[in-house]
Order: C-alpha cells, then sequence, then structure tokens
C-alpha cells in the first residue's frame, strides 16, 4: 500500500467488542470472541452507478453516505452482537431457506429507520420544550437560540447516561481505539500497540463531531424560516433535516481538510471535545482488535479477499467469514 502516494480515506466504526474499518470497496470487522480469539467479517461494497454518481454532489454526498453507513454498520454490528460473547462452534445459523436478499434489506432497513428515528427526536423534542417556555424566550431569536441549547443539553445528557453502562463503555473504548489507528496509519507509523496507544483517541473525521454540527449548522438555517406557528415550525424542522445532514456533511470534510491550518484547524474543536464523551481510552488488548481488522482491509485490499481463507485455515484461533452483496 504506497502510503507516500496520496494514502486513501479510511473509515471506522466501533462495535461490540470490536471494530469496522472500512475503504472504497471493502468493509472488514474483526471482534473478540469469548474464548479470547479473533473473529473477521468481511462485507464488500456493493457497486451502484448512480449512488456513486450521487456521492460526488455536494450537499447530496452527505445524505447518500450516511444511508450507506447506516445500512452497512447495521450488518456489522448484527455480526458483532451475535458473536462476541458465544464460543466458537457455538453460533445460532440461520435456517438456509432464509433470503439473503430479504435479510440484507432488512438490516439495512432497521439501521436507516434508527437512525431517521434518533434524528426526529433529537430535533423535535428541543421545539416543543423551547415552545413551552416562549412566556420567558418569546421571540424568533430566543426560540431558536432555546431550541438549540435544549438540543444540545438532551445530545449531552443522552451520551453521558449511556457511557455509564459496563456496555457502551467498553464500546466507546472500541471507538478510541479506532481513531488511535487511524491517527498511527495517517502519521506513517508501524501499526504496533505501543505506536497506536500513543495515538490521540480523537479525530476531525469523526461521527461524533458530525453530531455535534447538525446542531450548530442547524441553528444557523432556523433563522431563515419561520417559528411561529407551532405546526407550521415543526413541518420545516423535518423537512430541513436532509438539509441540515447535507450542509453539517459538507462542515465535517471542511474542518478535516483545515485541521492542519493554524487558526482554522480550530474551527474543529467543538467536535473534538464532544469526541471526548464519545470515546474511551482503550487498553492493549481492544487496541490488538482493531489493529487487526485495519490490517486485515489492508490485505484485502492488496491481495483479495482470498486471504480471509488462509487465516481461518491458518489460525485455529480466529475465524473468518465473507459476505457478497450482489
Amino acid at each position: 500500500m504506497g502510503k507516500e502516494q496520496q494514502a486513501p480515506t479510511y473509515g471506522g466504526q466501533a462495535l461490540v467488542e470490536g471494530v469496522m474499518f472500512a475503504s472504497k470497496d471493502h468493509t472488514v470487522t474483526a471482534i473478540r470472541r469469548k474464548d479470547d480469539s479473533i473473529d473477521y467479517y468481511h462485507l464488500p461494497k456493493e457497486k451502484n452507478t448512480m449512488r456513486m454518481k450521487l456521492k460526488k454532489i455536494p450537499f447530496v454526498r452527505g445524505i447518500v453516505a450516511l444511508i450507506e453507513s447506516a445500512g452497512i454498520g447495521s450488518r456489522h454490528l448484527t455480526f458483532s452482537h451475535e458473536r462476541y460473547d458465544v464460543m466458537p462452534g457455538e453460533e445460532v445459523e440461520q435456517p438456509e431457506e432464509t433470503s439473503k436478499i430479504a435479510m440484507v434489506l432488512g438490516v439495512a432497513a432497521v439501521g436507516v429507520l434508527s437512525f431517521l428515528f434518533g434524528k426526529f427526536v433529537f430535533t423535535l423534542i428541543p421545539v416543543f420544550l423551547a415552545q413551552a417556555l416562549q412566556f420567558i424566550a418569546p421571540g424568533k431569536p430566543a426560540q431558536i437560540l432555546l431550541e438549540s441549547l435544549f438540543k444540545l443539553i438532551l445530545l449531552l445528557t443522552y451520551i453521558s447516561l449511556i457511557s455509564l453502562t459496563p456496555l457502551i463503555k467498553r464500546v466507546f473504548q472500541y471507538h478510541g481505539a479506532e481513531h488511535k489507528v487511524i491517527n498511527a496509519f495517517e502519521n506513517n507509523l508501524p501499526l504496533t500497540v505501543a505506536n497506536v496507544q500513543a495515538q490521540s483517541r480523537l479525530h476531525f473525521r469523526c461521527g461524533s463531531s458530525f453530531i455535534l454540527f447538525t446542531v450548530i449548522v442547524g441553528m444557523f438555517i432556523y433563522f431563515l424560516v419561520p417559528t411561529d406557528p407551532l405546526w407550521l415550525r415543526v413541518v420545516n424542522r423535518i423537512l430541513l433535516i436532509p438539509v441540515v445532514l447535507g450542509i453539517s456533511f459538507e462542515v465535517l470534510q471542511l474542518t478535516n481538510a483545515m485541521r492542519t491550518i493554524p487558526v482554522l484547524k480550530y474551527l474543529g474543536y467543538p467536535g473534538l471535545w464532544l469526541q471526548l464523551l464519545t470515546t474511551k481510552e482503550p487498553d492493549d488488548k481492544q487496541v490488538e482488535v482493531a489493529i487487526a481488522s485495519f490490517e486485515k482491509l489492508l490485505e484485502i485490499e492488496e491481495h483479495g479477499v482470498e486471504v480471509l481463507e488462509v487465516t481461518a485455515k491458518a489460525d485455529t484461533n480466529s475465524t473468518a467469514e465473507t459476505v457478497a452483496v450482489n
């Protein structure tokens, strides 16, 4: 992999006891199994001409990327959740007659709908809270500022509460491990546990930053539309969700591009501050899993999916699964 030649951009996602990394054409998950072995799951990205064209259009590409990520991420999350606490060989296999296409579409739909439901909740609840306090914060500017404040409080409270659960805390540790691996790779360092642990657990291109940008971008966009009456406010908030998401995605890309510019890099700092909640410092074994996932992705890109079959045959402490999406 010629990292000197304009290294490609990689993304990732923390899972239950594992990490998924994604490139332009492939996604790979590595999870720690109950017997301490590492299990892999490979999902190639579907070649879709229309989607590829849409992903080149500014403000539209963010929506497409989010839907794609939700669908793919849901399948990797399902894999990790079903296997992490089960001994190898004791997995409950799906019936052969189950339609693979139906399964793929079903899991992807759940991921997309879950994302949209969460977005609706975090968008509309602050509207009603701000409206309820209109007697102390009348006027459009005050209402929009109060609505945005409630949205931020709701977001921070939700993340803080779920981070108290042992399972989510470990997911946030794997989130930190994911960022550390990407940072080490982008700094051209060998992917050893020591090198990776020395990296920051924060990254400018993180989805957590994107979530915060939707709050900030939404606030400015809402100044352009009416807040009264309430029904119209609710309707335009719903209709503007794609607009807010599309612009926020572009802001995320912009802050990532400017992260090395002395003054402009601070534009991305609010997103990094939120990552102090959504990431935790990982232990060495979690970093090992993240490294294994990323290195397997690099191997697949260089040598093809055959490396997964070699892994399964050569290492009795790990298994590999490849799923093709046509």
